[in-house]
């Protein structure tokens, strides 16, 4: 059942409001932010504002369970939206913050109303990457972040029958191509690399799971893009490809990545470096403004760099480490980025800092054959990055492993009869 969100409350002066924590984002980060400020025991006034007319949901199941009718809305939420009031948390929905002022500590919101912060954090996330394709804005091209997305695409795909056509080979494109072939659909995936996933695990494993694709039906147009999209009476028919081939579609899909929202934050004149450059307690360059989720590119006290992770554990550990932060308690978001994809029978867990995986030797534990196999990426003696398909319970001693930095000898980890506690 739909949620009703609260509705944006009135103009009111500054002097009106009491100063309090302020949260800017309706996702997972901000739900989690929220409830962790709580549970360490801040009393005082906290307030969500969120651009979207929803409660704060979480992304993953959009492209997977929900988008496939197998889970409901309950699971996009985080927390309930009985959560909020019973616990003095105020959600100012379908209401865009549109100015963030340091100095003065307070925000503005569309509606012209000024609410001062005593911290503030953004969880502004990020925005689909648009590509001005000749035809982009023709009806029945979407792209694919928010939730309005997923239930569009839910009543295309649901009864099969479309020809759909993805412009995209990475994580979402390839979720989104699953789904609709288990719907019954036609897919047609586009995507630049030779092998869809490959910029992110390497061509070698990302042949698995095109291979698991086109076991399905999925067809590939690889690489190619979109010269131009065409339709009839307005609404989209085919898609000619950068290599010239012709694409009937009812349905085109772009999702070629995301980008941070950084606009909000860099009129505040707040260090912009591939996101919010944070530090590892979250803190932005201006003092008490923090930035969590998508948005910040953290410093990780492991790998002693900057990252930035799109993905939901990320989304919970460091709205967690934000809200520790913002109550002035030692908090650091040291935990290993972490995520997962399901795609027809291919579950996968992976962990670990991908742009440390470039240069590193892969090593494979199990069967690639039999679609059963860890995958290790070791650099300089270490592992920086583990991914486990269709092999489950195994992602402590991933992390454990990745975290240590313990030198390994590669061919005790390609033994699968070696016990992890002897690596």
């Amino acid at each position: 059942m739909s949620q009703t969100p609260s509705p944006a409350v009135p103009a009111a002066s500054t002097q009106e409001q009491e100063p309090g924590i302020i949260i800017i984002g309706g996702g997972l980060t901000a739900a989690t932010a929220a409830e962790t400020l709580r549970k360490e025991g801040w009393d005082g006034p906290v307030t969500i504002v969120a651009d979207e007319a929803e409660i704060p949901y979480q992304r993953p199941p959009l492209s997977k369970g929900f988008l496939a009718g197998k889970e409901g809305e309950d699971a996009l939420l985080p927390l309930p939206a009985t959560w909020y009031p019973e616990n003095n948390v105020t959600l100012m929905t379908g209401i865009a913050a549109t100015a963030l002022n340091p100095q003065s500590h307070t925000v503005t919101l569309a509606n012209g109303t000024t609410l001062p912060y005593t911290k503030v954090l953004l969880a502004t996330g990020a925005a689909p990457r648009r590509i001005p394709f000749p035809g982009v804005d023709l009806e029945g091209v979407y792209t694919f972040r928010a939730k309005a997305d997923s239930v569009a695409l839910k009543e295309l795909f649901t009864g099969g029958g479309k020809n759909v056509a993805l412009i995209g080979s990475g994580w979402i494109g390839m979720e989104i191509a699953a789904t609709a072939t288990e719907l019954g659909n036609k897919v047609v995936l586009m995507g630049l690399e030779e092998v869809p996933l490959s910029a992110a695990i390497g061509a070698q494993l990302g042949t698995v799971f095109t291979d698991r694709h086109k076991e399905a039906g999925v067809r590939f147009e690889l690489p190619a893009s979109a010269a131009e999209i065409l339709g009839t009476d307005g609404h989209v028919s085919s898609v000619l490809t950068t290599t010239g081939v012709t694409i009937p579609a009812d349905v085109v899909i772009v999702a070629v990545g995301v980008v941070p929202n950084i606009a909000l934050a860099q009129d505040a004149g707040l260090t912009i470096n591939n996101g919010i450059e944070v530090d590892a307690a979250l803190r932005t360059s201006a003092p008490d403004v923090f930035a969590a989720g998508d948005v910040a590119n953290a410093l990780h006290p492991v790998t002693g760099t900057h990252a930035r992770s799109e993905h939901w554990a990320n989304a919970i550990a460091s709205g967690k480490v934000a809200a520790k932060s913002m109550l002035g308690k030692d908090a650091a978001l040291d935990d290993i980025p972490y995520f997962y994809t399901d795609q027809f029978d291919l579950g996968m867990e992976y962990s670990g800092f991908g742009a440390l995986t470039k240069d590193a030797e892969l090593v494979i534990r199990g069967d690639l054959a039999k679609r059963e196999f860890i995958a290790f990426w070791v650099l300089d003696g270490r592992v920086v990055a583990g991914m486990n398909v269709n092999i489950w319970d195994v992602q402590d001693a991933i992390k454990d492993l990745i975290s240590s930095r313990r030198t390994v000898d590669t061919a005790a980890l390609a033994d699968p009869q070696t016990p992890f506690e002897r690596l």
